[in-house]
Protein backbone atom coordinates (compact mmCIF):
# COMPACT_ATOMS: atom_id res chain seq x y z
CA UNK A 1 0.00 0.00 0.00
CA UNK A 2 1.53 3.31 -1.31
CA UNK A 3 1.18 6.64 0.86
CA UNK A 4 0.93 10.62 1.53
CA UNK A 5 3.29 13.19 3.02
CA UNK A 6 3.00 16.11 5.33
CA UNK A 7 2.96 20.00 4.74
CA UNK A 8 6.56 20.96 6.41
CA UNK A 9 6.78 17.64 8.50
CA UNK A 10 10.85 16.51 7.98
CA UNK A 11 11.43 13.03 8.05
CA UNK A 12 13.45 12.56 10.84
CA UNK A 13 14.59 9.93 13.19
CA UNK A 14 16.51 9.35 16.69
CA UNK A 15 15.59 10.69 19.69
CA UNK A 16 16.78 14.00 20.79
CA UNK A 17 18.08 14.42 24.30
CA UNK A 18 15.97 17.16 25.56
CA UNK A 19 16.78 19.69 28.91
CA UNK A 20 15.09 21.52 31.12
CA UNK A 21 13.87 25.15 29.39
CA UNK A 22 14.23 28.54 31.80
CA UNK A 23 10.92 29.59 33.75
CA UNK A 24 9.24 32.81 30.94
CA UNK A 25 9.83 35.45 32.08
CA UNK A 26 11.44 38.81 30.42
CA UNK A 27 15.18 38.06 29.13
CA UNK A 28 18.12 40.42 30.02
CA UNK A 29 19.21 42.55 27.45
CA UNK A 30 22.75 41.05 26.61
CA UNK A 31 20.83 37.57 26.30
CA UNK A 32 18.66 38.98 24.00
CA UNK A 33 21.27 40.33 21.45
CA UNK A 34 22.94 37.25 21.63
CA UNK A 35 20.28 35.84 20.51
CA UNK A 36 19.67 38.35 18.03
CA UNK A 37 23.17 37.46 16.37
CA UNK A 38 22.73 33.99 16.60
CA UNK A 39 19.41 34.59 14.54
CA UNK A 40 20.96 36.71 11.81
CA UNK A 41 24.41 35.18 11.52
CA UNK A 42 23.36 32.81 9.08
CA UNK A 43 21.46 29.22 8.96
CA UNK A 44 24.86 27.62 9.52
CA UNK A 45 24.80 28.31 13.09
CA UNK A 46 21.78 26.24 14.99
CA UNK A 47 19.80 27.58 16.81
CA UNK A 48 18.20 25.66 20.57
CA UNK A 49 15.17 25.04 19.86
CA UNK A 50 12.99 27.05 22.04
CA UNK A 51 12.19 23.43 24.34
CA UNK A 52 15.23 22.84 25.19
CA UNK A 53 16.33 20.32 22.63
CA UNK A 54 19.43 20.94 20.60
CA UNK A 55 17.95 20.10 17.07
CA UNK A 56 21.02 20.47 14.84
CA UNK A 57 22.15 17.05 16.29
CA UNK A 58 18.72 15.76 14.93
CA UNK A 59 19.34 15.52 11.04
CA UNK A 60 22.09 17.03 8.60
CA UNK A 61 18.87 17.66 6.40
CA UNK A 62 15.71 18.37 5.63
CA UNK A 63 13.34 16.61 4.49
CA UNK A 64 12.30 17.48 0.81
CA UNK A 65 9.08 19.20 1.76
CA UNK A 66 10.85 21.68 4.27
CA UNK A 67 13.35 22.33 1.68
CA UNK A 68 10.57 22.85 -0.96
CA UNK A 69 9.16 25.19 1.26
CA UNK A 70 12.92 26.93 2.13
CA UNK A 71 12.77 28.15 -1.68
CA UNK A 72 9.20 28.93 -1.39
CA UNK A 73 9.74 31.69 1.27
CA UNK A 74 13.50 32.74 0.79
CA UNK A 75 14.62 29.73 3.27
CA UNK A 76 13.47 31.51 6.42
CA UNK A 77 10.06 32.51 6.27
CA UNK A 78 10.47 36.12 6.66
CA UNK A 79 7.76 37.96 4.55
CA UNK A 80 7.92 41.86 3.84
CA UNK A 81 7.03 44.28 6.82
CA UNK A 82 8.17 41.59 9.39
CA UNK A 83 10.73 42.19 11.92
CA UNK A 84 13.28 38.89 12.97
CA UNK A 85 13.55 39.02 16.72
CA UNK A 86 15.65 36.62 18.87
CA UNK A 87 13.31 34.93 20.89
CA UNK A 88 9.61 33.67 20.33
CA UNK A 89 7.35 36.06 20.36
CA UNK A 90 4.52 34.24 22.35
CA UNK A 91 1.03 35.49 22.63
CA UNK A 92 -2.45 34.29 23.99
CA UNK A 93 -4.92 34.97 21.58
CA UNK A 94 -8.61 34.79 22.31
CA UNK A 95 -11.90 35.58 20.84
CA UNK A 96 -15.31 36.23 22.89
CA UNK A 97 -18.96 34.99 22.27
CA UNK A 98 -19.54 38.20 20.65
CA UNK A 99 -16.85 37.89 17.88
CA UNK A 100 -14.38 40.35 19.65
CA UNK A 101 -10.54 39.59 19.36
CA UNK A 102 -7.72 40.23 21.31
CA UNK A 103 -3.82 39.28 21.94
CA UNK A 104 -2.16 38.97 25.48
CA UNK A 105 1.41 39.50 25.10
CA UNK A 106 3.00 36.85 27.94
CA UNK A 107 6.42 38.18 27.77
CA UNK A 108 5.36 41.45 28.22
CA UNK A 109 1.73 41.58 29.77
CA UNK A 110 0.85 43.95 27.28
CA UNK A 111 -2.91 43.57 25.65
CA UNK A 112 -4.58 44.59 22.09
CA UNK A 113 -7.44 44.17 20.83
CA UNK A 114 -7.73 43.59 16.61
CA UNK A 115 -10.70 43.79 14.62
CA UNK A 116 -13.88 41.96 15.36
CA UNK A 117 -15.19 38.46 13.86
CA UNK A 118 -18.71 37.00 13.41
CA UNK A 119 -20.17 34.86 16.39
CA UNK A 120 -17.51 31.82 16.79
CA UNK A 121 -18.71 28.62 16.56
CA UNK A 122 -14.90 27.22 16.24
CA UNK A 123 -11.33 28.35 17.09
CA UNK A 124 -8.47 26.51 15.53
CA UNK A 125 -4.50 27.59 15.05
CA UNK A 126 -1.69 26.61 14.10
CA UNK A 127 0.83 28.89 16.17
CA UNK A 128 0.36 32.13 13.70
CA UNK A 129 -3.58 32.66 12.27
CA UNK A 130 -6.28 32.50 13.98
CA UNK A 131 -9.45 30.32 11.81
CA UNK A 132 -12.40 30.99 13.29
CA UNK A 133 -15.60 29.44 12.60
CA UNK A 134 -18.55 31.85 11.87
CA UNK A 135 -21.69 31.94 9.82
CA UNK A 136 -19.48 33.69 6.91
CA UNK A 137 -17.31 30.11 6.59
CA UNK A 138 -13.83 30.53 7.76
CA UNK A 139 -12.64 33.81 9.05
CA UNK A 140 -8.97 34.22 9.21
CA UNK A 141 -7.17 36.54 11.30
CA UNK A 142 -3.17 36.67 11.05
CA UNK A 143 -1.53 37.20 14.39
CA UNK A 144 1.48 38.92 13.46
CA UNK A 145 4.07 36.56 14.95
CA UNK A 146 5.32 33.33 14.02
CA UNK A 147 8.08 31.00 14.17
CA UNK A 148 9.87 29.56 11.33
CA UNK A 149 10.88 25.72 11.82
CA UNK A 150 14.16 25.30 9.92
CA UNK A 151 14.72 21.73 11.24
CA UNK A 152 18.40 22.24 12.66
CA UNK A 153 17.44 25.91 14.25
CA UNK A 154 14.89 28.34 14.24
CA UNK A 155 13.69 32.00 13.40
CA UNK A 156 10.87 34.18 14.81
CA UNK A 157 9.20 36.92 13.58
CA UNK A 158 6.63 39.56 14.29
CA UNK A 159 5.00 41.96 12.40
CA UNK A 160 1.74 43.85 12.28
CA UNK A 161 -1.78 41.80 13.31
CA UNK A 162 -4.60 42.08 10.82
CA UNK A 163 -7.62 40.20 9.28
CA UNK A 164 -7.11 38.20 6.24
CA UNK A 165 -10.65 37.56 5.01
CA UNK A 166 -13.48 34.80 4.99
CA UNK A 167 -13.71 31.61 2.99
CA UNK A 168 -16.83 30.90 1.86
CA UNK A 169 -18.13 27.33 3.21
CA UNK A 170 -21.10 25.83 4.88
CA UNK A 171 -21.30 24.24 8.41
CA UNK A 172 -18.53 23.64 10.79
CA UNK A 173 -15.11 23.60 9.56
CA UNK A 174 -12.59 21.18 10.57
CA UNK A 175 -9.13 22.56 9.81
CA UNK A 176 -5.67 21.17 9.55
CA UNK A 177 -2.59 22.97 9.63
CA UNK A 178 1.28 22.80 8.86
CA UNK A 179 4.27 23.63 10.31
CA UNK A 180 5.68 26.47 8.24
CA UNK A 181 3.03 29.70 8.08
CA UNK A 182 4.48 31.28 5.13
CA UNK A 183 4.93 28.23 3.45
CA UNK A 184 3.19 24.82 2.19
CA UNK A 185 -1.02 25.08 2.60
CA UNK A 186 -3.62 24.43 5.25
CA UNK A 187 -6.48 22.38 4.68
CA UNK A 188 -10.20 22.87 5.33
CA UNK A 189 -13.36 20.74 5.08
CA UNK A 190 -16.77 22.23 5.12
CA UNK A 191 -18.97 19.72 7.29
CA UNK A 192 -22.10 21.31 5.65
CA UNK A 193 -21.26 22.14 2.00
CA UNK A 194 -19.01 18.72 1.98
CA UNK A 195 -16.10 20.94 0.05
CA UNK A 196 -12.77 20.06 0.12
CA UNK A 197 -10.60 23.58 0.27
CA UNK A 198 -7.29 23.91 0.42
CA UNK A 199 -5.32 27.47 1.19
CA UNK A 200 -1.99 28.85 0.53
CA UNK A 201 -0.11 29.86 3.14
CA UNK A 202 2.18 32.26 1.38
CA UNK A 203 -1.03 33.91 0.44
CA UNK A 204 -2.03 34.42 3.66
CA UNK A 205 0.73 35.79 5.17
CA UNK A 206 0.35 38.31 2.61
CA UNK A 207 -2.65 39.23 3.73
CA UNK A 208 -5.47 36.73 1.44
CA UNK A 209 -7.10 33.51 1.84
CA UNK A 210 -6.06 32.22 -1.83
CA UNK A 211 -7.48 28.78 -2.54
CA UNK A 212 -5.14 26.39 -4.42
CA UNK A 213 -8.21 24.07 -5.20
CA UNK A 214 -11.74 23.49 -4.02
CA UNK A 215 -13.15 20.10 -4.53
CA UNK A 216 -17.17 19.02 -3.65
CA UNK A 217 -17.73 15.41 -2.36
CA UNK A 218 -20.42 13.15 -1.80
CA UNK A 219 -21.88 13.77 1.93
CA UNK A 220 -19.55 12.93 4.51
CA UNK A 221 -17.59 13.88 7.72
CA UNK A 222 -14.53 14.27 6.24
CA UNK A 223 -10.83 16.09 6.39
CA UNK A 224 -8.12 17.91 4.30
CA UNK A 225 -4.42 17.05 5.53
CA UNK A 226 -1.99 19.07 4.03
CA UNK A 227 1.26 16.84 2.66
CA UNK A 228 3.72 18.11 0.55
CA UNK A 229 2.74 20.22 -2.38
CA UNK A 230 -1.02 19.03 -1.87
CA UNK A 231 -2.99 16.79 0.78
CA UNK A 232 -4.74 13.92 1.56
CA UNK A 233 -8.33 13.91 1.07
CA UNK A 234 -10.95 11.59 3.13
CA UNK A 235 -12.90 9.04 0.48
CA UNK A 236 -16.23 7.79 2.03
CA UNK A 237 -18.39 4.63 0.76
CA UNK A 238 -21.67 4.52 -0.65
CA UNK A 239 -22.89 4.73 2.95
CA UNK A 240 -21.10 8.32 3.36
CA UNK A 241 -18.43 6.54 5.54
CA UNK A 242 -15.20 7.31 4.86
CA UNK A 243 -12.96 4.47 3.93
CA UNK A 244 -10.49 5.97 2.66
CA UNK A 245 -7.95 8.87 2.15
CA UNK A 246 -6.64 10.00 -1.44
CA UNK A 247 -3.68 12.45 -2.19
CA UNK A 248 -4.74 15.28 -4.38
CA UNK A 249 -2.02 17.41 -6.04
CA UNK A 250 -2.21 20.74 -5.77
CA UNK A 251 -4.15 21.33 -8.77
CA UNK A 252 -6.55 19.60 -6.85
CA UNK A 253 -6.40 16.35 -9.20
CA UNK A 254 -6.06 12.97 -7.76
CA UNK A 255 -2.48 11.23 -7.59
CA UNK A 256 -3.66 7.83 -9.03
CA UNK A 257 -1.55 4.97 -6.74
CA UNK A 258 -0.94 7.36 -3.65
CA UNK A 259 -3.94 6.56 -1.16
CA UNK A 260 -4.68 4.00 1.69
CA UNK A 261 -7.68 2.56 3.28
CA UNK A 262 -8.31 4.39 6.34
CA UNK A 263 -11.82 3.58 8.00
CA UNK A 264 -13.40 6.22 9.99
CA UNK A 265 -10.51 8.92 9.54
CA UNK A 266 -10.79 11.40 12.08
CA UNK A 267 -8.50 13.65 13.82
CA UNK A 268 -4.97 15.06 12.19
CA UNK A 269 -1.52 16.82 13.07
CA UNK A 270 1.24 17.75 11.46
CA UNK A 271 4.39 16.13 13.30
CA UNK A 272 8.06 16.88 12.93
CA UNK A 273 8.15 13.29 11.03
CA UNK A 274 5.33 13.45 8.51
CA UNK A 275 1.06 13.69 8.83
CA UNK A 276 -1.01 11.55 10.78
CA UNK A 277 -4.83 10.86 10.27
CA UNK A 278 -6.19 8.68 12.54
CA UNK A 279 -8.08 5.81 11.29
CA UNK A 280 -10.66 3.11 13.10
CA UNK A 281 -7.84 0.74 12.90
CA UNK A 282 -4.55 3.08 13.93
CA UNK A 283 -3.34 5.59 11.77
CA UNK A 284 -2.09 6.29 8.19
CA UNK A 285 1.38 8.69 8.36
CA UNK A 286 2.31 10.61 5.46
CA UNK A 287 6.00 11.39 4.85
CA UNK A 288 7.59 13.02 2.08
CA UNK A 289 11.00 12.08 0.58
CA UNK A 290 13.89 14.20 -1.08
CA UNK A 291 12.34 14.71 -4.16
CA UNK A 292 8.87 15.85 -2.49
CA UNK A 293 7.04 12.56 -3.59
CA UNK A 294 4.69 11.46 -0.57
CA UNK A 295 3.96 8.06 0.91
CA UNK A 296 1.49 6.47 3.31
CA UNK A 297 2.46 3.93 5.67
CA UNK A 298 -0.75 2.07 8.38
CA UNK A 299 0.41 1.89 11.73
CA UNK A 300 -1.70 -0.16 13.21
CA UNK A 301 -3.10 -0.54 16.78
CA UNK A 302 -1.47 -2.77 19.00
CA UNK A 303 -2.89 -6.50 18.30
CA UNK A 304 -6.18 -7.24 20.73
CA UNK A 305 -6.39 -3.75 21.46
CA UNK A 306 -9.97 -3.10 22.62
CA UNK A 307 -10.25 0.89 23.71
CA UNK A 308 -12.09 3.01 21.14
CA UNK A 309 -9.60 4.45 18.55
CA UNK A 310 -7.80 8.37 18.56
CA UNK A 311 -9.97 10.77 16.70
CA UNK A 312 -8.54 13.98 18.04
CA UNK A 313 -4.80 14.67 18.55
CA UNK A 314 -2.35 16.94 20.30
CA UNK A 315 1.33 17.74 21.33
CA UNK A 316 3.78 20.41 21.88
CA UNK A 317 3.84 21.79 18.28
CA UNK A 318 6.06 20.15 15.84
CA UNK A 319 7.53 17.07 17.99
CA UNK A 320 6.98 13.38 17.31
CA UNK A 321 4.81 11.51 19.78
CA UNK A 322 1.25 13.20 19.48
CA UNK A 323 -1.59 12.04 22.33
CA UNK A 324 -5.09 11.44 22.32
CA UNK A 325 -7.95 10.66 24.27
CA UNK A 326 -8.97 6.63 23.62
CA UNK A 327 -12.84 7.30 24.02
CA UNK A 328 -14.96 9.66 25.80
CA UNK A 329 -17.03 9.39 28.84
CA UNK A 330 -17.58 5.96 30.06
CA UNK A 331 -16.48 4.53 27.10
CA UNK A 332 -13.47 6.12 27.98
CA UNK A 333 -9.88 3.69 28.20
CA UNK A 334 -7.32 5.99 28.96
CA UNK A 335 -5.02 8.34 26.50
CA UNK A 336 -3.33 6.92 23.64
CA UNK A 337 0.34 7.94 22.78
CA UNK A 338 1.41 7.47 19.26
CA UNK A 339 5.31 8.05 18.40
CA UNK A 340 5.46 9.18 14.54
CA UNK A 341 9.20 7.57 14.47
CA UNK A 342 9.24 4.40 16.31
CA UNK A 343 5.80 4.09 14.56
CA UNK A 344 4.24 2.96 17.99
CA UNK A 345 1.32 3.11 19.99
CA UNK A 346 0.61 3.29 23.51
CA UNK A 347 -1.89 3.15 25.80
CA UNK A 348 -1.84 4.82 28.91
CA UNK A 349 -4.28 4.19 32.16
CA UNK A 350 -6.26 8.44 33.21
CA UNK A 351 -6.11 9.16 36.83
CA UNK A 352 -9.98 10.73 36.33
CA UNK A 353 -12.10 10.42 32.69
CA UNK A 354 -10.49 12.86 30.74
CA UNK A 355 -11.85 16.18 28.30
CA UNK A 356 -8.53 17.02 26.53
CA UNK A 357 -4.69 16.11 26.55
CA UNK A 358 -1.08 16.61 24.75
CA UNK A 359 1.92 15.25 24.10
CA UNK A 360 4.65 17.20 25.69
CA UNK A 361 7.87 14.87 24.33
CA UNK A 362 10.48 16.45 26.54
CA UNK A 363 13.25 14.44 27.84
CA UNK A 364 10.77 13.45 30.84
CA UNK A 365 8.22 12.90 28.83
CA UNK A 366 5.51 14.12 30.04
CA UNK A 367 1.52 14.28 29.30
CA UNK A 368 -0.24 16.91 29.96
CA UNK A 369 -4.20 15.98 30.42
CA UNK A 370 -8.10 17.84 31.96
CA UNK A 371 -10.22 15.82 34.07
CA UNK A 372 -13.61 16.21 33.23
CA UNK A 373 -13.59 17.63 36.94
CA UNK A 374 -11.34 21.03 35.32
CA UNK A 375 -8.05 19.73 37.56
CA UNK A 376 -4.90 19.66 35.30
CA UNK A 377 -2.53 16.74 35.34
CA UNK A 378 0.71 16.16 35.07
CA UNK A 379 1.90 12.67 33.85
CA UNK A 380 5.59 11.13 32.57
CA UNK A 381 5.10 8.06 30.91
CA UNK A 382 8.49 6.59 30.46
CA UNK A 383 9.40 3.97 28.75
CA UNK A 384 8.81 0.49 29.88
CA UNK A 385 7.06 1.72 32.88
CA UNK A 386 3.38 -0.04 33.15
CA UNK A 387 1.92 2.91 34.32
CA UNK A 388 2.27 6.60 34.30
CA UNK A 389 3.82 8.18 37.15
CA UNK A 390 1.33 11.20 38.16
CA UNK A 391 3.53 14.11 38.68
CA UNK A 392 0.88 15.99 39.91
CA UNK A 393 -2.32 17.38 39.71
CA UNK A 394 -4.08 21.03 40.25
CA UNK A 395 -7.20 22.29 42.15
CA UNK A 396 -10.19 22.64 39.60
CA UNK A 397 -9.66 25.28 36.76
CA UNK A 398 -12.30 25.40 34.17
CA UNK A 399 -15.91 24.29 34.44
CA UNK A 400 -18.55 24.23 31.75
CA UNK A 401 -21.08 27.31 31.32
CA UNK A 402 -23.42 25.58 32.57
CA UNK A 403 -21.97 24.72 35.94
CA UNK A 404 -21.61 20.86 35.23
CA UNK A 405 -18.61 18.57 34.26
CA UNK A 406 -16.22 19.33 31.77
CA UNK A 407 -16.91 17.37 28.25
CA UNK A 408 -14.24 16.87 24.79
CA UNK A 409 -17.07 18.84 23.50
CA UNK A 410 -17.53 21.87 25.68
CA UNK A 411 -17.76 24.80 23.55
CA UNK A 412 -14.46 27.12 23.24
CA UNK A 413 -12.52 24.61 25.99
CA UNK A 414 -8.68 24.12 24.96
CA UNK A 415 -5.09 22.93 26.37
CA UNK A 416 -2.55 23.86 24.15
CA UNK A 417 1.29 22.93 25.54
CA UNK A 418 4.33 25.15 24.57
CA UNK A 419 8.11 23.97 25.84
CA UNK A 420 7.42 25.58 29.23
CA UNK A 421 4.16 26.11 29.62
CA UNK A 422 0.46 24.41 29.57
CA UNK A 423 -2.23 26.94 29.58
CA UNK A 424 -5.89 25.48 29.47
CA UNK A 425 -9.59 28.69 29.37
CA UNK A 426 -12.26 28.44 32.08
CA UNK A 427 -15.19 28.41 29.66
CA UNK A 428 -17.53 29.74 32.73
CA UNK A 429 -15.18 32.78 33.53
CA UNK A 430 -13.36 33.67 30.50
CA UNK A 431 -9.75 33.21 31.74
CA UNK A 432 -6.77 31.64 30.82
CA UNK A 433 -4.56 29.60 33.07
CA UNK A 434 -0.77 29.34 32.77
CA UNK A 435 0.42 26.14 34.58
CA UNK A 436 4.16 25.11 34.91
CA UNK A 437 4.52 21.53 34.46
CA UNK A 438 8.23 20.28 34.58
CA UNK A 439 8.10 18.40 37.48
CA UNK A 440 5.56 20.06 38.93
CA UNK A 441 1.44 20.99 38.14
CA UNK A 442 1.27 24.46 39.56
CA UNK A 443 -0.40 27.37 38.53
CA UNK A 444 1.64 29.80 37.84
CA UNK A 445 -0.72 32.80 36.70
CA UNK A 446 -3.99 33.54 35.61
CA UNK A 447 -4.29 35.77 32.56
CA UNK A 448 -7.07 38.69 32.03
CA UNK A 449 -7.23 38.34 28.51
CA UNK A 450 -8.11 41.83 26.13
CA UNK A 451 -11.43 39.59 25.64
CA UNK A 452 -13.17 37.30 27.28
CA UNK A 453 -11.24 34.21 26.13
CA UNK A 454 -14.49 31.62 25.52
CA UNK A 455 -11.92 30.41 22.58
CA UNK A 456 -8.28 31.07 22.83
CA UNK A 457 -5.27 29.39 21.10
CA UNK A 458 -1.10 30.56 21.46
CA UNK A 459 0.61 31.70 19.27
CA UNK A 460 3.93 32.78 18.02
CA UNK A 461 4.63 29.48 18.40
Amino acid sequence: METTPPPGAPALSGRVPTGRVPSRRPVALFALAAAAVLATAGCSAGVADPGGNETGNETGSESGQEAGADAEAGGHGSVEGAQQVGEPQVKIASVDAAGAVGLHDLLTGESTELDPVGKPQALASGGRYLFVTTEAGLEVVDSGVWTWDHVDHFHYYRSDPRPVGAVAGEGESTVSTSSLPTAGSTGVFFQGSHEAVLLDNEALSEGAPEERFRIGLPAHRGLVAPVGAGALVTVPDASGTVAEVQYYDAEGSPVEGVSAACPAAEGTITTRVGVVVGCLDGAVLATVDADGKPALEHVPYPEGTEAPPATAFANRKGRPTVAALAGEGEAQRGVWLLDTRERVWELLPAPEPLVKVAAVDDADTHVVALGASGRLHVLTAGPGEEAPAVVGSTEALAAAPDGGALTADTPGLDLVVDQQRAYVNDPASGVVHEIAYNGEARLARTLETPVGADFFTEVGR
